[in-house]
């Protein structure tokens, strides 16, 4: 028999806990009947603060919880009836009464109850509020999602949109970011900026309803920040600050379209974040919550600290490489000759744009004997780095290009200053690129028509001929400049008729652009009759923007004959009367070009003592050669190897001084060599007559 006592002891406590349960637990629980209805609640929990137990019994669930996706919640809960399997852990939205209508989160879990006999009797829920649990798990989120999105790009107002994007709607309803105009501008943030007349531009709107939001101004505004006000107070504080909205509020007259927008989208909470790097003002993000939400609170605030130091320091990296790449591409663009030197015999036209990927240049220089250097080059990298070296460059080129050296010759020193600026700077001074650079060196000769090409890691010429053929010559490309590899440079040699277009470009791209069957370049003898400035933009304009968004370079000459009747050759005989001969025909010539008296009379002493030095420290054959282009040209050639000197010879010395007459006479003078032989030669300007 069972002790009645005992079974009336084991009945009385285990009512007692129920009781317990029902009264003192801090986890909400309800027995629903099988039409969901509630048959008994715990009112003890947060969630039912102020409310009677009879006020909810006989409510349906899930109103009587306040879940806000009623419908399926109760689906849920029918399911759990139908088939009795439990639901364990599945959150739901709610806005309970004791909480102003806010929006809770639940952690609900359903059990289906059954009798004795296994009919089923309804529902035990439990319920607890997991709502700080989650909100602490969403700023975590959100953080993460701020860190892992934002700062992907070099740009600022991409970074600002990137913010925007990773806040809404997770964080905020709507995100405004604002960045002060001057550093958009790549300028330093000030320090301790006029509050009352800072003015910011607008660099990224996001909304959680779409495009449909209302805006206060479209993005790129750009106004005075409203003063006073919260987005004031937190900037000059340099901390966040939140704010319930009222729509009275004075602060809202100082923007009236700041306002409209406002009301419109039923803001409640702002919360203004400044975001700063070392203490001084890059912007601001404003974050708005609807009445739908609930309003910013201290752990939000320190989520937002987080996340604006991030994106502070993403936008200043930004606004550092925009005013480093802007330094770059200013002194890209004036690195080109302003006036690239077009002569008698060759038209020369070349355009720059600048890029990312290379910093590449052209340039003329104009040589002795008519001739000139057409040069074009790139320098791997398009940062200050780059653009410095490339400036470096091409003032050696001009230097090593002064001293008449033969194209391979050029290159050959030209690599080994590259090196040489590689050991000085250290793998650093480029960032992570190693300092390489491509040239193309090439002198043109119009007395000969010959051209002499060499390069080193850099596309060769395309060549336009009057016929409209369009060919790319075979030449030898040696290593690109600072590359380990030490193979020589070699030169080619090319015969270039008079009406032909030479066009350097300076990159695969522009080569295949112009070696294609549709290159503007083949237009036959019409191509004559096109200005090069002209070709040189329709060229570029035709390239795909892909093609250019990496830099593009290109130098275009175009050859003409130089008159016959404005050079004169004659060779000399290797003897002392070869001054007088040589005089005597520098003379004639002279006097049948209209040289002015001057100009002729100092022509005719610097030829006599170039062929005295000639015959007596030379070796024949000696040939004399005047041009008459831009300058006066003077020039002696013989096939001795030795190098003149320039002396100042003392008082008692009875010579040496030669070539210093001729350096007193000639605004330039200076020495050439070739396998045959060499040449001194001297120019002198033209008077008018």
């Amino acid at each position: 028999m069972v002790d009645t006592d005992e079974t009336a002891g084991t009945g009385d406590a285990g009512t007692a806990t129920l009781d317990a349960l029902f009264t003192q637990a801090p986890v909400g629980l309800a027995v629903l009947d099988s039409e969901l209805r509630v048959v008994r609640i715990n009112t003890a929990t947060p969630a039912m603060q102020g409310m009677r137990e009879e006020e909810v019994v006989g409510r349906r669930f899930p109103a009587s919880h306040h879940v806000v996706d009623g419908a399926a919640a109760e689906a849920l809960a029918r399911q759990v009836l139908e088939t009795g399997v439990p639901v364990r852990e599945r959150i739901v939205r709610a806005r309970p009464p004791a909480h102003g209508g806010q929006e809770r989160l639940y952690e609900v879990s359903a059990f289906r109850l059954l009798d004795r006999g296994g009919a089923v009797l309804g529902l035990s829920i439990t319920v607890v509020d997991v709502t700080e649990r989650e909100r602490a798990q969403a700023r975590l989120a959100v953080l993460d999602k701020v860190r892992e999105r934002v700062g992907g790009t070099l740009d600022m107002v991409a970074t600002c949109q990137e913010l925007a994007d990773a806040l809404v709607p997770a964080f905020a309803d709507v995100a405004v970011v604002e960045l002060v105009d001057a550093v958009i501008a790549g300028d330093e943030p000030p320090p301790t900026p006029n509050l009352s007349r800072l003015t910011l531009r607008r660099a990224a709107f996001r909304s959680a309803a779409g495009e449909d939001q209302p805006q206060a101004h479209p993005l790129g505004h750009v106004g005075i920040l409203p003063f006073p006000s919260p987005y004031s107070l937190a900037l000059g504080e340099r901390r966040p600050v939140t704010v319930s909205i009222a729509s009275e509020a004075a602060w809202l007259d100082a923007d009236p379209d700041r306002a409209r927008a406002i009301r419109a989208s039923d803001v409640r909470t702002l919360l203004a974040v400044p975001l700063t790097v070392r203490d001084a003002v890059v912007g601001l993000v404003s974050l708005y919550r609807t009445a739908q939400g609930s309003p910013y609170d201290d752990n939000d605030v320190l989520l937002a600290r987080d996340f604006a130091r991030h994106a502070a320091l993403c936008i200043d990296n930004a606004r550092r490489y925009a005013r480093a790449h802007s330094v770059a591409a200013t002194v890209l663009r004036h690195m080109p000759p302003l006036h690239v030197a077009s002569q008698t015999a060759l038209e020369v036209e070349g355009m720059a744009r600048p890029g990312e990927d290379e910093s590449a240049w052209y340039d003329t220089i104009p040589l002795s004997g008519a001739r000139t250097a057409l040069v074009a080059g790139a320098v791997s990298g398009g940062g200050i780095h780059a653009t410095a070296a490339m400036g470096q460059l091409r003032t050696v080129i001009h230097t090593l290009a002064a001293l008449g050296l033969e194209p391979a010759d050029l290159l050959a020193r030209l690599n080994d200053t590259v090196k040489f600026l590689l050991t000085e700077r250290g793998s650093s001074a480029t960032g992570s690129r190693t300092l390489t650079a491509g040239c193309v060196y090439a002198v043109y000769d119009p007395l000969t028509t010959v051209c002499t090409i060499a390069r080193a890691g850099h596309p060769g010429p395309v060549i336009a001929h009057p016929d409209g053929t369009v060919d790319q010559p075979e030449i030898p490309s040696g290593p690109r400049l600072g590359s380990p590899d030490d193979a020589p440079f070699a030169a080619t040699e090319i015969r270039i008729p008079s009406g032909s277009v030479v066009a350097f470009p300076a990159t695969a791209a522009l080569t295949a652009q112009l070696t294609n069957t549709t290159s503007l370049l083949r237009k036959g003898p019409s191509l004559a009759d096109v200005m090069l400035h002209e070709l040189c933009d329709d060229i570029l304009c035709a390239l795909p923007p892909d093609a250019v968004a990496g830099g593009a370079v290109l130098l275009l000459a175009r050859t003409r004959a130089f008159p016959a009747d404005r050079v004169a050759t004659c060779p000399l005989d290797n003897v002392l009367t070869a001054a007088a001969s040589a005089r005597g025909f520098t003379v004639d010539k002279l006097s049948g070009w209209r040289v002015a008296a001057e100009t002729a009379f100092n022509a005719e002493l610097i030829v006599s003592e170039l062929v005295t030095n000639a015959v007596r420290y030379g070796s024949p054959p000696l040939e004399l050669r005047l041009i008459l282009d831009r300058t006066l040209t003077c020039e002696v050639s013989d096939a001795g190897a030795s190098a003149p000197h320039l002396r100042h010879a003392r008082t008692t010395d009875e010579g040496g001084r030669g070539l210093f007459i001729v350096a007193q006479l000639a605004e330039a003078w200076g020495a050439r060599y070739s396998a045959e032989a060499k040449t001194i030669w001297t120019e002198q300007a033209l008077e008018p007559t």
